[in-house]
Order: C-alpha cells, then structure tokens, then sequence
C-alpha cells in the first residue's frame, strides 16, 4: 500500500498550529498517512454478481483506470476478462438478463442523468446503446423479470418530459414496443409479465392515489389512498411470482414502516414485519414464491430477522462467518448460490460466494486491499438529543490514538469536521465511511448526525422536518456540535462543517446562519437559494413535488412561500458569512445546477470574502471520475489544514487528468494555485 509519512520538518511546524495539542501530534505521529489514493482511488473491484444460471461471474474494475465490468467462469475467477470498453467516465452498475445471456448497465452523459441502458454480450464483448434515443431523453429499467426472459420494461420521457411512457425492449433485436402511454400519472407498477396493475396518482394535498388501472389504463378502483404525511415512507414493493399479492412498506396508521402483503382478489391486508425501532429497510424474498422471508432495519446498525426457519438458519451462518454486517447481492435462479457482501467501518468490504448446498461461504475479493494493514478506526454509534427531545441517531470516529481506552471520547478535544448527509431524505448509517476514516487519519474527530428530516426512523421524524430548512432541522445539527463540545470531543472554534447535495445547504446554512460555531464550510453541489434550486428541478421530478419538496420546504410559485424560501437561503444572508468557504460543483448537474455555486461564489467575492471555487464540467450531483474525486479532495484536504490545523498530504500531483477548473480563491489553499495556473 502507498502511505505517506509526515516529516520532521511538517511535524514540528504541525505542532504549533492552533488547536491541536503536543500529545495528539505525538499519538498521530506514530500512525501513517493513508494516500488519498487508497481512499479515494477506484476500487481493486466492485459489486459482485453470478449469473442466473450460476455459470459466470461478474464484477467491476479498473480497465487502463476507468471501471468496466470483468466476466469470468463461476468455477475459476481468476479468469476474469474485460467485456466493456468505456474509456470516460466508467460504468458504476451491472446486472445480468435472466437468461444469462447479457450483462446489462444504465449509464448518462457527464452526469446529466439522462440515463441510456446498454446490453454487453460477454462472448463477443459487443456493447450496443439499446435506447438510443435523442440527447435529453430520460431512460429508466422499470422491470427485469424471470417470466419474461429476453425482455426488458423501460419508461422513458420522449413524448412528455415529466412523464414516463413504458415499453418492451427485446434485448437481442433492440425492438421496441410499447406498452402504456402515460396519461398523467407519478408511478407505474407493473407485475412480473410486465403488465400495468396499478399506478400513483397524484392529488392535490401532495399525497398520492393508488389505483387499479383498466385495460386502456384508465384509473380505476382505488387501492391505496397515501397521505402526503406517508409519502416518504409508504411503497409499492413487488409482487408475489404468480400476480395475485402485493408486497408494500406501508407507514399508513402507524409511525415506523411495516411489511404488509395485499391479497388482490380479497383485498385482505396482512401485515409481515412490524419493527420496533426503525423502519424496515430490507427484504429478503422466496427465491421462487418472492414472498418474504428475513427482513432487515437499520436503527445504529443494520439487523437482519428470519421469518421462516430455513432463512433463521441460513443468516446465522452468514453472521456467524461474516464480521460486520453483510447484504445478500446477488442469487442463482435456483437459489443455490448467493453473492453475499460483508463489511465494518473498518473494513470496506469482502465479497463471498455462498453455497448453500454444500453450506460453504468462499471469499471472493476485497473491494480496497490497499487499506488492510490502514489504521482504519472504529465508528461509533451514538444517540443524542436534540434540544426540544427528539433522538438523533449519529456517527463519531476519532483519530488513531487519541482514544486508547476505546470508549468514544478522546484523551483531549480535538478539531473537529461536521459530515452532513444529502438528501436530505436519507441517512447516515453504520459502517466504512471513506470521509469518516480519510479525515480521522488527518487529525479530526468526525461527527455525521441523522438530523430530523432523515428517513428510516418513523414517519413522526421525518415529518418534523416540514418546514424546517434552516430551522430546526438545522439546530439539530447545532445541537450536535455543542454536545461535542461539551463532552470534550470538540475544541470549539475549531470545528468545520460540510456535505454533498443537502449537506452543502447545511453547511451554506452553517456559515451564513450560525457563522460563530464554525471555523470553515465545504460545500458540494449545495444550493446557495430555495428558489432558484426548486424552479430548475428536472422536468421528470414535477409529479412529485407537491408531496415533497413544495410541503417540506415550499412552492416558490406562491409569493409569501418564495419569500420564506428566500429568507431560509444563504444568498440573503451573504453579508453574515465570514468564514472561508471550499464550493465543489459539477457543470451538469440536473438536481443542483451550476447556477446555485454561480450566484454564491459571485456575491462572496462582491463582499470580499475568502471563497475558493472548484468546478467541474464532465460531473454531475457529485464526483464519478477518480480524477475528478483525488483533485477535489486533495482541496479540501489542504483547505482543512489551514482552517483546523490537521496533518495535510500535499496536493501534489492530485489534479492531473482531472477536468478541475479553478474559478476563484487559488490562493486560499496551499498548492492550489500552481495547479490553477499549470505550474
């Protein structure tokens, strides 16, 4: 593994940087610097799958350093070959054809999210678009199934931007037909012949109708009617293999999301799971029946339950063999073999191959060997509270040595980085966190908090966060931070705040709303104003933006809202900020568009403010090139130096082959500018 080690020299000029003590340097000194590139590099290898018919595997990896997908028999993987041939971006996902005769991907342009599905034959190595269609054109899978083996069901927006039509695609001939036009609803669900049964419709208050459709798909009876307090925690699932029963995550009635199964000829409701302390997350399902049969939730970690005997049995073999947790990824048609991947905040995780006849679980590879012998540290799962009650499921990791007894609290306060999760309907969870053991290995505790809004914790938590942009959502995070100092994890004027998507809000929040509590901001493709972000939402998203984004936060369409948007934005409260701010932007971004960095940086350097400004045109909602990814973050990296005095490896040559263009504040990071002007 490449590992850095400080010198001497940057020792001792470390140590006199305000707000890290002589014994932490001491303890850190004995520990290496982990590479960026180990960190934040591509993976030796990715998302491992077996083919339906057992016969082959599949997996992700560097080919001339872009991802592509490898094949290789199921009975020698070593013999792996690469089958595609993307030499740009990289392919991020694959799956097979139930027929075993194609790998499959979706893949967009630069991050635009105007997503095409591709099929690779992997005897020939022949890769072909099968939506070929015209620049802007949305395609989304919408059903791969077993009963339809050489078909797949599509949606795409061609006739109507914000509305998705379905077709049958033949994956050899790349013939289309179509199925259903779509006469203005938010969501089809079709059953496993890929018939229409039911669609969303959407109503006026934001919630959704689910109605049986006619044979001109035309709504019919109702099947569920979904209150917009439900919508982000209430789902259509699947249905069982021979039509007759829907699988739904259903929150109606209750706080924390159960399993319900709906007889379609009764209308009988039964419910399956009713967790007791988060919703439920997963399902693990009848190979054969597709009833369920182990279900997962994820409250501080991921916990698996067995509802049959057989699923008890097998899953306390895979825990009993498996440290940390693990997700079963990939299955034979026959069941006999599963791809089961297993990970810990130590570990970034080690595909298996399960047999389940021989009882024999096999390693496969590990997705970074690179940081086996890497002082990755624990993650420690807390509860803490938020000032008016409620408990805020979050995420501490500390720097090697600075915690010997183990017990999440460091010898002294250390500076401290504030991750904030995107979303903002999402979560932080348990496990390897590359942001979380990157910037503990430089020096900081690392804090990530489930602040209300979060989904997987009741609908009651969620829905605390309507109307609460910048407000309680973000005292939840102010809450955070003063428990952090309090408890002597955090020196006080020494904590940074930063995130991706809602974590750039938050921390554009951070800076302009609360702007004594924190010594610097990263934001990533966050909007700088409620407004102009909800006004340039991607046609596609307009079906459901009553249930969303217009009643957690609001319609800018409505001229008292608009305000209140405006006044929850940081571009109002420009004159407030005063503390440096690092903005990462991709030029194609769909969902946060460049204009929001735009008007930001703009009016920051108006007033005189420290901001520096990387953007980058072949990106979209985040960073998928690993060039792109090493030059940002070895930014950041040495913008947080500068503001919290942690360990910094040198930008060095971390920018070369990136598309990183330096539009303002080269001289705020140490490095910086001779990349921004070539040197």
């Amino acid at each position: 593994m490449n590992k850095l080690t400080l010198t001497a020299a940057a020792l001792a000029s470390a140590a006199l940087l305000p707000g890290v003590g002589h014994a932490q340097h001491h303890a850190l000194a004995e520990y290496e610097l982990i590479d960026r590139t180990g960190l934040f590099g591509n993976p030796v290898a990715s998302q491992g799958r077996i083919s339906p018919d057992g016969k082959w595997v599949s997996w992700i990896a560097p080919d001339e350093g872009v991802m592509n997908v490898w094949v290789a028999p199921a009975d020698n993987p070593s013999q792996g070959k690469v089958v595609t041939d993307d030499r740009h971006r990289g392919i991020s996902n694959h799956f097979w054809s139930t027929d075993s005769r194609y790998v499959m991907f979706v893949k967009d342009n630069d991050g635009d999210e105007n997503y095409h599905v591709y099929v690779t034959d992997p005897r020939t190595g022949e890769t072909r678009d099968l939506t070929p269609l015209e620049d802007g054109i949305r395609a989304q899978i919408m059903g791969v199934s077993r009963d339809r083996p050489g078909v797949i069901l599509v949606g795409t927006n061609e006739r109507n931007p914000q509305l998705t039509d379905l077709y049958e695609y033949n994956i050899e001939t790349g013939e289309r037909t179509l199925i259903a036009e779509n006469p203005g609803y938010a969501q089809w669900i079709t059953d496993n012949t890929y018939k229409p049964r039911l669609a969303l419709a959407p109503q006026p208050d934001g919630g959704m109708k689910a109605v049986y459709l006619n044979e001109d798909m035309t709504p019919g009876e109702t099947f569920a009617d979904i209150p917009s307090e439900d919508m982000l925690n209430t789902n259509i699932v699947q249905f069982s293999r021979d039509n007759n029963t829907v699988y739904m995550i259903d929150s109606r009635e209750r706080n924390l999301a159960a399993g319900v199964a709906v007889d379609l000829a009764t209308g009988e409701r039964t419910v399956i799971v009713e967790p007791e302390k988060a919703d439920l997350s997963g399902i693990l399902v009848d190979n054969e029946t597709y009833a369920p049969i182990a279900y997962s939730t994820n409250y501080l970690r991921d916990e698996w339950k067995a509802l049959t005997d057989e699923a008890a049995a097998e899953l306390e073999y895979l825990s009993s063999n498996i440290a940390g947790e693990f997700q079963v990824v990939s299955r034979t048609e026959d069941d006999q073999k599963w791809v089961v991947w297993g990970g810990a905040a130590e570990a970034p995780g080690q595909y298996y191959v399960y047999d389940r006849q021989s009882d024999t679980l096999t390693p496969w590879f590990v997705t970074r060997p690179d940081l086996a012998d890497a002082p990755l540290q624990p993650m420690h799962p807390l509860e803490l509270k938020s000032s008016d009650g409620l408990t805020l499921v979050s995420y501490l990791t500390l720097p090697p040595g600075s915690d010997p007894d183990g017990d999440g609290r460091p010898d002294e306060a250390l500076p401290m980085l504030l991750w904030v999760h995107g979303g903002p309907w999402a979560r932080d969870s348990y496990g390897y966190n590359t942001i979380h053991q990157w910037m503990a290995n430089r020096g900081y505790a690392v804090l990530s908090v489930n602040y209300r809004g979060s989904t997987g914790f009741g609908k009651d938590f969620t829905n605390a966060a309507v109307k609460e942009f910048a407000g309680k959502m973000h005292d939840d995070l102010i809450d955070a931070v003063d428990w952090a100092v309090d408890e002597g994890i955090a020196i006080e004027d020494k904590v940074a705040i930063g995130g991706g998507s809602y974590g750039g809000y938050a921390t554009l929040t951070g800076v302009a709303f609360t702007p004594d509590t924190f010594a610097c901001g990263v934001n990533i493709v966050g909007p700088s104003s409620l407004v102009t972000l909800i006004e340039s939402f991607p046609e596609y998203w307009k079906p459901f933006l009553a249930g969303t984004w217009f009643r957690y936060v609001g319609d800018p369409a409505d001229p008292e809202q608009r305000e209140d948007l405006l006044s929850r934005s940081a571009i109002t409260r420009i004159d407030d900020i005063k503390v440096p701010l690092l903005v990462g932007q991709g030029g194609n971004d769909p969902r946060v568009t460049k204009q929001e960095a735009d008007q930001l940086v703009e009016a920051m350097q108006a007033k005189g403010l420290p901001v520096t400004y990387i953007n980058y045109p072949d990106e979209g909602h985040g960073f998928q090139k690993p060039e792109n990814r090493m030059s940002f973050f070895a930014a950041m990296e040495g913008f947080l130096g500068t503001c919290l005095g942690g360990r910094v490896q040198p930008i060095g040559e971390s920018f070369e082959g990136s598309s990183a263009e330096v539009l303002a504040g080269a001289e705020y990071v140490d490095g910086l500018e001779d990349v921004s002007s070539g040197g």
